[in-house]
């Protein structure tokens, strides 16, 4: 397997977010340094993907300071992601940082495609799913080993919803009142953020 689309439903959905994951750096709004993959070009293409599942906030993030976005394949609902078409070896680097590893280990793909998915830890992004192909390509993601139900949801902070929904729009499906709404309905957001407050952040984004 030479490629797959690592499918981003969190800052990762944004360009210049996942390019501190690729090439190294520190992106605006955060409080970590990433060393890069060892394969450093940008992804081959991107494109919007819908899956089944629930994307919810919850935990604590030392880098956002607030909520973290979190998938459960095995929820009710549709998962708004942003799909970037990497190496095999790319997404194991970037798995990798986001797993607080060095990257430079490669991943063996067997289980998690026959079985869809795999713990490679007990970490909150260390268990791998396949949610399936998009044009004969595995889609595969991470994302914690507890469902959405079993955790105490985090509202997410202010630089978090702006990366976050600036991605989703990069990603030229979904229109700006649809990624306020979308992102304001999340468990953990709800109750925190109004969609008219999303609204603004995306706006200041867009401007910034």
């Amino acid at each position: 397997m030479q490629r797959v689309w690592y499918v981003a439903y969190g800052s990762n959905t944004a360009t210049e977010r996942l390019r501190c994951y690729l090439a190294g750096g520190r992106p605006a709004g955060g409080a970590r340094t990433y060393p890069g993959a060892r394969d450093r070009s940008m992804p081959l293409r991107s494109a919007a993907v819908q899956l089944p599942g629930l994307v919810y906030f919850a935990t604590e993030s030392p880098v956002w300071r607030g909520g973290l976005a979190f998938y459960d394949p095995d929820a009710a609902g549709t998962a708004w992601a942003r799909a970037h078409l990497l190496t095999a070896e790319q997404f194991a680097d970037v798995a990798a940082q986001e797993m607080y590893r060095a990257p430079g280990g490669d991943l063996d793909f067997g289980p998690l495609l026959a079985e869809g998915r795999t713990r490679l830890g007990p970490g909150r992004y260390e268990t791998l799913v396949h949610p399936g192909d998009l044009e004969g390509v595995p889609l595969v993601t991470f994302t914690a080993p507890w469902r959405a139900a079993d955790v105490p949801w985090t509202a997410p902070s202010a630089a978090y919803v702006r990366v976050l929904g600036g991605g989703l729009l990069e990603a030229g499906r979904w229109g700006a009142d649809e990624v306020a709404g979308y992102l304001a309905s999340r468990p953990g957001a709800a109750g925190r953020w109004t969609a008219a407050e999303v609204g603004r952040l995306l706006a200041e984004g867009a401007a910034g």
